[in-house]
């Protein structure tokens, strides 16, 4: 009796630790999971995200890991289910990169509240008997796309990435890996398409003080991860708390040195590297490392640039030209418009200003005139004559002298090959972030390219470089380069 009194004792005590942390009901409910620090980690920051969704919050939480080493099944399996156990008035919406995928953990979640053990934990937690698709027979759902709590109004619905979901909300989004592949990743289309459907289908379907979840691999600067951050980071989106947990670590963490495995019971070093050899570079910064890099590396390095100060600029220029990449769509997702002013001394090229926003047809002729006199010495104002560039040489063509059509040649990768040896040789010289600040944008594109989210100011520099000849010097009057440009404030990006 004492033996049994013992072991319901270790039972009670096991179902409530179960109650009061995931961990301890990923521990009752799959005793054989192989739960490292990592895992705890998760844990912690998945219970946290929960009480700030419990207190409406509206917490944003975004884990990034390498493939296989255990976050779906904490935090789309076990963490769905332990919601609803904690708190089963909640309304749950997961998302994968397809509908398939999305079903198959809308029934792993179900499949851990049938457990008897999940019903020992959370007895108030229950789903219908049977399969159940419409709400004819007044009985609570329950299939593949959709089962609700018996008894409250808790429920969860799954969807495939750029798939409906209309007529319910979420308390809480779950959106697991949105991309398939790499070939998904890569595509400018598909991210372009996963991003839309993130803001205007997922994100409308969020309750107030609801909070999002965002469990992935990274593959792309601009995947569905990246753009978020970069919208934070321009102060246009949520803020989130971002957790990234490198395969390898590379400093001293809480947990682990530097060079050490993120799960060695499962992933031992020896096998991460040869990983590492068999997946390439590409693929293991980003997937393994969670730091996704251009194909090949960056074309432009980081080393190879210059960078000027007003007291390092020459007195005279042998040339100048104004460089131009147009785009009319005025909106958050579109290309920027850019104006770069460049000037030869010899064989050094100097980038002098730069005026980039997203801008409609009025705006950018408004632009393109504050340059041009803002800078009479460039007398080249070189123009792609392809997509709005022809428009633009129609309007102005009889009011600013010297536009030059420009027809580009080879796709933008080969463009920016033929201009590296300038850069590698150390003869771009590009403004100090100090006094212009618009050019640690710039430097990010540059360096990032062909991988970054935009390459407009890539191919205003690749057009101008290619364009530039020996001419005879110019005078520049040096108030030019503190005198700011006729535009307006939106516009504005030459020297202050």
């Amino acid at each position: 009796m004492d033996r049994q009194h013992a072991e319901a004792t270790l039972i009670a005590l096991r179902h409530e630790l179960a109650r009061r942390s995931l961990a301890g009901f990923v521990r009752a409910t799959m005793p054989d999971y192989r739960m490292g620090w990592v895992h705890k980690a998760i844990c912690t920051e998945l219970d946290a995200f929960l009480a700030a969704v419990q207190a409406g919050q509206s917490p944003r939480l975004m884990l990034c890991m390498p493939p296989r080493h255990g976050k779906s099944e904490l935090a789309s399996r076990r963490f769905p289910a332990y919601v609803f156990g904690r708190c089963p008035d909640m309304s749950i919406i997961g998302t994968s990169y397809s509908a398939d995928l999305s079903s198959r953990l809308n029934r792993d979640v179900q499949r851990i509240i049938e457990q008897p053990e999940y019903a020992a934990i959370f007895p108030e937690t229950t789903l219908s008997a049977k399969n159940i698709r419409t709400v004819a027979s007044g009985s609570y759902l329950r299939n593949s796309d959709l089962f609700e709590i018996v008894g409250h109004r808790g429920s969860y619905r799954s969807a495939g990435v750029g798939g409906g979901i209309t007529g319910m909300g979420g308390n809480i989004l779950i959106v697991d890996d949105p991309f398939k592949d790499r070939a998904e990743a890569d595509s400018p289309t598909i991210r372009r398409k996963v991003w839309e459907w993130y803001t205007s289908t997922l994100y409308t379907r969020l309750a107030p003080g609801g909070g999002i979840l965002v469990i992935n691999t990274r593959w792309h600067m601009d995947d569905l991860s990246g753009r978020l951050l970069e919208a934070a980071r321009m102060g246009q989106g949520d803020q989130w708390r971002v957790v990234n947990f490198p395969a390898i670590a590379e400093e001293d963490e809480e947990h682990r040195k530097r060079g050490e495995a993120l799960h060695p019971e499962r992933y031992p070093l020896e096998q991460l590297e040869a990983i590492r050899k068999a997946i390439g570079t590409r693929d293991w910064e980003a997937l393994y490392q969670q730091h996704p890099t251009p194909d090949g590396g960056n074309i432009f390095k980081a080393e190879w640039l210059r960078f000027w100060l007003p007291k390092d600029l020459p007195e005279k220029f042998d040339q100048m030209v104004i460089s131009w990449d147009m785009t009319f769509k005025d909106g958050d997702d579109t290309d920027y418009v850019v104006g770069q002013v460049w000037g030869r001394k010899g064989a050094d090229r100097y980038l002098l200003d730069q005026a980039r926003a997203r801008m409609g047809f009025t705006d950018t002729l408004a632009a393109f005139r504050a340059l041009a006199d803002k800078w009479p010495h460039a007398t080249r104002k070189l123009v792609e004559d392809k997509a709005n560039g022809p428009a633009v040489i129609d309007s102005l063509k009889h009011h600013v002298s010297g536009i030059i059509p420009v027809e580009p040649d080879g796709s933008k990768t080969a463009r920016a090959h033929a201009v590296t040896a300038l850069f590698e040789a150390g003869n771009v010289h590009i403004p100090h972030p100090q006094h212009c600040p618009w050019a640690s944008d710039y430097v990010a594109e540059l360096t990032q390219f062909p991988g970054a989210a935009h390459d407009d100011q890539v191919d205003a520099t690749t057009q101008a470089l290619r364009d530039m000849e020996r001419r005879a010097p110019l005078n520049i009057n040096p108030a030019i380069l503190h005198a700011p440009a006729r535009l307006r404030p939106a516009v504005a990006g030459g020297m202050p």
